[in-house]
């Protein structure tokens, strides 16, 4: 989701304290497929409320009638939201980052505790989250080759609508630069530590978190 979803969803979540609970928000709680956790589980897990994860609930089931999403349902919905470019590559990482369990689907559960990180989290909790974004094949590290594709799939999908109209090799420019940086001991890759030590250091590397964080 974008800035203004992520913005819609925190105005709602606002808008949760002024609602009670019900007997229907209960009910739909288990009627799905895929019954989530008990709320009062997922409240204590996250930063969200019980009144805000029944809202949370409510718009997943919407979009996810069964309870769960499957990687091309997830790039179907992402889509709507940047149709100016091709989301298909970044939506397939970030389903994956989502995906904390490597199941082939996002549950409820997994969209709460990254929503939760995503909105609410401490900076060192949404670096570890990013790194793990990054971190493409889940090994620990991030190489270059990693970042690049990362780096590539967000030009792609902001498309063409950027100003000033970005070069075809901005790219790769981009990662040979913070990669150079982040790599402190020149061993070809970055580890978690280098990733936020550096991030937290340099206000550019943190502006490009920035980049990041708006097209979540």
């Amino acid at each position: 989701m974008d800035v203004r979803r992520v913005e819609s969803i925190s105005a709602q979540l606002e808008e949760a304290g002024s609602t009670g609970d019900t007997v229907e928000d209960e009910m739909e709680m288990a009627t799905v497929r895929h019954r989530p956790e008990a709320l009062e589980l997922l409240e204590a897990q996250s930063k969200f409320t019980k009144k805000e994860l029944q809202i949370l609930y409510r718009g997943f089931k919407n979009e996810c009638p069964s309870g769960v999403v499957n990687e091309d349902t997830f790039k179907e919905i992402y889509s709507q939201f940047f149709p100016q470019g091709d989301s298909t590559t970044y939506a397939h990482f970030l389903f994956n980052a989502f995906d904390t369990d490597h199941n082939g689907s996002v549950s409820f559960e997994d969209f709460v505790m990254g929503l939760s990180i995503l909105l609410r989290g401490t900076v060192q909790e949404k670096l570890n989250w990013a790194f793990n974004l990054y971190d493409i094949n889940k090994d620990g590290y991030i190489t270059k080759e990693e970042m690049l594709d990362i780096m590539k799939a967000i030009y792609d999908m902001m498309g063409k609508c950027t100003y000033p109209v970005l070069k075809e090799d901005a790219p790769r420019q981009h990662v040979e630069t913070f990669f150079q940086k982040m790599d402190k001991n020149k061993d070809g890759v970055v580890t978690i530590d280098e990733f936020i030590e550096s991030c937290q250091k340099d206000e550019n590397i943190m502006r490009s978190m920035q980049l990041f964080e708006n097209v979540i």
